[in-house]
Formats: structure tokens, C-alpha cells, sequence
């Protein structure tokens, strides 16, 4: 093994022309004190000084950062006079190909802009596409689910209600009972001003318990439940769990897609009635403080005031809500490759979709529903 001394270069006392390198040009030797400065330095004023005899034949070790010292030294060229050994010379070579001359020049984008919108309409047709496979591949699950119950994914499913509706009950909550307060405190500075006091359990219970208490739940959900769910199947996908799982005969759909649509199928509704509790609740407390109802006058007066018909369809658009979601979750996570950057536009991607879809969802049950329940 050749031993490593301190990097040295030296004029040779018979011939002042002659540069002798010696020692070891290698990483942790030039960086040991102030030693890579001084070379630098000395390297630089050599620079000014052309005629000189380069002798690297006395070096023990050089590595690219070393070659790169003197490559640079000599003007990303070989001078005409130097004195090494062939693999000097190949490691000379190796750098004057990644001179910046040599690299590629940038590409620069060829799509003219009706051709991103082409490719935008393309791309959304994919997406399209790729649900109608993944809800088609659902109904057979759910067929074969149906045909042999005991043999289903119980175990998935229980687990998924628990982390997608147990655990989400407390931001829910939080969130309604805010959301109850700054409704309720603002419509009835309104209702004081007209003295329409009693209308605001009219308000109060139509807005939360048709529109704001599914929207609400919907959206946390979304950002809570369908990123998680997005991010383990891209994290499957990274680790090739859902690869070993293909190999093993373990279907993708009967196992991981349909267990989370069922599960936030099933723990949506409750938590559209968890978040129109607290949101009730959060009204009274406002409707009591503001305008001094009692929170017994308010429930009294909230069965006539909202048609049980309203609460039925706010648990509709729960369920079909959290299919909507489950199903954007899976489609997004199924399509992350295995890199870390398209597992985070991937989520991100899962998010906003889900979001989006579950407001056109609520604006079409708005306009089927605009006569009913009034």
C-alpha cells in the first residue's frame, strides 16, 4: 500500500523551470488545514509563468480533486511540457470531456401552447379512463365480497373505519364547533337588526345540516384521510410491496381499494352527524350568549324548523362523498412511480382533486335536490 505524505510542489533546485509535485493529492490531504489555499495560491501565481516543466511522476496518490486543482491551473488544458504516467493521462482525459463546451446544450420546450392544451385534454381523458377501470374493478370486488362474505377483508375494513372515522372525530368536532359559532354570530347580528331572532335555528340548522356540516366533514376528510391513504399506497409503491403482492397472488383491489372505500363509505355518514352535533352546538352557545336563547328553546324549535328530509340528505352526500374521496385517493396512489418527488405531487395532486370533486359533487346534489326539503 503506498504511503500517503502532505502534498507538496516545488521548483527543482538544477532546473527552476521544473515543477515536482509529490505526496498525495487526494481529498482529505489537501483539505487538512489551510494547505488546499496554499497550493491554490501557489498554483496561481504559476499561472502567470508559461514555459514551465509540469513532473507528476513522483506523486503517491491523485484523485479528481487534485487533477481538478491543476486542470484548472493550466487553463482546462494539458501544457506542452509534462512529465506523468498513463493514468494521469487518462485522468486528465476523463476531464477535458466534461469541459462546458462539451455538454449538451439545453433543450428547449417544443409544445406550442395548443399543443399543452392537447396534451392537458389528453392527460384528463387518462385520469378518466384510469377511474372507470379502478370503479369497474370495485363493483367486481364488491360482487365477490357479496358472493363469499367470510372470506372479506373484515380486519381492513375495521382498521380503516377506526383510523378514517374514530380518529378524525376531534378536529371535526373543533372545526364544527368554530364554524357553528362564526355562523351563528353573524347571522345574528343580522336577525337583531330586523327582529328575526327565532330565525336563526331556521339558518342555522338548514346550513348545517344540508350544506356546511357534509361540505366540512368532506373536505377535512380529504385532507386528512385521502392523503394518508395516497401517500401508503405511493409508499407501497416505492418499497415494491404492491409488486410483491402481484407476485404472491395478492390482488391490489380486493385488498387495498376496496376495504378503503367501504370503510370511509361507511364513516362518512358519522362523522357528517358528529360534525352537525358540534356545529349545533356551537350555534346555541352563540344564539344563548348573543340573543339569550336557551339551548332547550333551540332544539325545540330545530325539528320544525329543518324537515327530517334535510338530515337525509346531508347523510347522502356523506356517503357518496367518501366514495368520491377513497376512490381519488387510490387512483393517485396507484399512479405515484417510485421516487419521492411523484410521491408529493402525487398527494398533493390526490388532495386538490378530491376537494374539487366533492364541491362540483355538492353543486350537482344542490341542483337535483333545490326543491326538496324546503
Amino acid at each position: 500500500m503506498l504511503t500517503e505524505s502532505e502534498p507538496t510542489l516545488n521548483c527543482c533546485p538544477d532546473a527552476p523551470e521544473r515543477i515536482i509535485l509529490q505526496g498525495a493529492w487526494i481529498a482529505h490531504r489537501l483539505a487538512k488545514g489551510q494547505r488546499l489555499a496554499e497550493i491554490q495560491s501557489t498554483l496561481n501565481n504559476l499561472r502567470q509563468q508559461p514555459g514551465r516543466i509540469w513532473d507528476l511522476r513522483e506523486l503517491v496518490g491523485l484523485d479528481h480533486l487534485g487533477a481538478q486543482l491543476l486542470w484548472r491551473s493550466w487553463g482546462r488544458k494539458l501544457p506542452d511540457q509534462i512529465l506523468c504516467t498513463e493514468q494521469h493521462e487518462g485522468l486528465f482525459l476523463r476531464l477535458s470531456q466534461l469541459h462546458p463546451e462539451h455538454y449538451p446544450p439545453p433543450v428547449k420546450a417544443r409544445l406550442t401552447p395548443l399543443m399543452q392544451l392537447g396534451n392537458s385534454v389528453i392527460t384528463f381523458f387518462r385520469h378518466a379512463s384510469d377511474m372507470a377501470v379502478l370503479l369497474g374493478q370495485l363493483v367486481i370486488d364488491l360482487l365477490q365480497f357479496m358472493r363469499h362474505p367470510l372470506r372479506g377483508p373484515w380486519k381492513e375494513i375495521s382498521a380503516n373505519i377506526y383510523r378514517m372515522g374514530a380518529q378524525a372525530m376531534g378536529i371535526t368536532a373543533l372545526v364544527g364547533i368554530l364554524i357553528g359559532i362564526v355562523l351563528s354570530y353573524l347571522s345574528a347580528q343580522q336577525l337583531r337588526t330586523f327582529g328575526g331572532d327565532l330565525f336563526i335555528v331556521n339558518i342555522l340548522g338548514m346550513s348545517i345540516i344540508r350544506e356546511l356540516g357534509p361540505m366540512l366533514a368532506a373536505i377535512l376528510v380529504a385532507g386528512r384521510s385521502g392523503s394518508a391513504i395516497t401517500a401508503q399506497l405511493g409508499v407501497m409503491r416505492v418499497t415494491e410491496e404492491l409488486d410483491a403482492m402481484r407476485v404472491m397472488g395478492i390482488p391490489h383491489g380486493f385488498r387495498l381499494i376496496m376495504p378503503k372505500v367501504l370503510a370511509l363509505a361507511i364513516a362518512m355518514p358519522l362523522i357528517v352527524i358528529w360534525t352537525d352535533l358540534m356545529a349545533l352546538a356551537g350555534g346555541m352557545i352563540s344564539a344563548q350568549a348573543l340573543l339569550g336563547m336557551t339551548p332547550e328553546f333551540f332544539i325545540y324549535k330545530l325539528p320544525e324548523a329543518v324537515p327530517i328530509l334535510n338530515y337525509w340528505i346531508g347523510l347522502l352526500k356523506g356517503v357518496t362523498f367518501g366514495i368520491l374521496i377513497a376512490l381519488i385517493a387510490c387512483h393517485f396512489g396507484l399512479r405515484i412511480e417510485p421516487n419521492t418527488e411523484s410521491l408529493g405531487k402525487g398527494t398533493t395532486s390526490s388532495v386538490v382533486s378530491a376537494i374539487t370533486l366533492v364541491i362540483i359533487a355538492d353543486a350537482i346534489f344542490a341542483i337535483i335536490f333545490s326543491k326538496v326539503g324546503y
